[in-house]
């Protein structure tokens, strides 16, 4: 399954950098995702079926308002912060809640319909090389992303402010055995309307 997963990742990344993608992801994607978490009551996001995911909730830099945005995380080296990278689709623009943060880096993350207060801290540039290379082990080819865009793109890590820290955060093996459900899901459901069908034509 692991291998699988692997490979899921990678051949998605890759689709997510071309620019098709780029162009219908922006307005695609955050309806799905709005879906996928109703019928979920908000505690898998649709990209958490292949990496793991949380829901990012923040303050507007200008306005003040608070803002949602669904994202792939990834677990610090040292278990007890969490990393988001401001991708965006490889667009050229940094997305607005990388702006957020830098304005008001006291942010909510939800995670599996859990609610954990974190603060925010721009990752340096000394350390950007060895993060890197910590989430393209998750998340391979990831950093295709900031080559696409042109930018660098920001990295933000994510401490919570709560004791005891709410630790482990789910990982990316937790993200497959969610895929493996998923699916194992819908072949049920696939195998029972096939069921139902039969049964429908027998009875005529």
């Amino acid at each position: 399954m692991a291998s699988i997963l692997h490979g899921i990742r990678s051949a998605v990344a890759w689709f997510s950098r071309t620019r098709l993608f780029r162009a219908v992801g922006p307005t695609i994607m955050p309806p799905l995702e709005r879906g996928m978490r109703r019928l979920t009551g908000g505690r898998v996001p649709l990209s958490g079926l292949l990496v793991p995911s949380l829901v990012l909730v923040t303050r507007g830099a200008r306005s003040g308002v608070e803002r949602e945005t669904p994202l792939m995380y990834c677990p610090d080296a040292d278990g007890r912060s969490i990393l988001v990278t401001g991708s965006n689709y490889a667009r050229e623009r940094h997305p607005a809640w990388t702006a957020n943060l830098l304005a008001h880096p006291d942010a909510v993350v939800r995670i599996r319909g859990r609610s954990v207060p974190v603060h925010a801290t721009l990752v340096p540039d000394e350390e950007r090389e060895a993060v890197w290379a910590h989430i393209e082990r998750q998340w391979p080819g990831y950093r295709g992303y900031e080559r696409s865009s042109g930018r660098t793109l920001r990295i933000f890590r994510l401490e919570p402010t709560t004791t005891p820290v709410p630790s482990p955060w789910p990982t990316a093996a937790d993200a497959g055995r969610g895929l493996g459900r998923a699916l194992a899901q819908a072949a049920d459901v696939a195998r029972r309307s096939c069921s139902s069908s039969k049964t429908s034509v027998l009875k005529r």
